[in-house]
């Protein structure tokens, strides 16, 4: 399991990318900073995930700014679990029946 990748939830819904990386980068070296956006609209869908260079920065991160106040939203930080394989190959038409 790769402990060194965070979860982060509950983020205000006009953070970017950069001010994620920014956030986190005072605790440790981040890797890499995404914030989920829905693919139709473009808008966040107020989660991401941040990659540290080491576990130790990581556990640092959960410690110091899980539950911190962000633009008036307590955001949510935790080790990312794994994602979970999808049956239904991640499309599902629900206009059609399936047979």
């Amino acid at each position: 399991m790769d402990n060194k990748k965070l979860f982060v939830g509950n983020l205000p819904w006009g953070i970017t990318n950069d001010s994620l990386r920014d956030l986190f980068a005072s605790v440790g070296e981040v890797v890499e900073a995404m914030v989920i956006t829905d693919r139709m609209s473009g808008r966040s869908k107020g989660f991401g995930f941040v990659t540290f260079a080491t576990e130790e920065a990581a556990q640092a991160a959960v410690a110091q700014l899980n539950e911190k106040e962000i633009e008036g939203r307590k955001i949510i930080v935790n080790v990312a679990r794994p994602k979970e394989a999808r049956t239904d190959g991640g499309f599902r038409d629900n206009r059609r029946p399936s047979y």
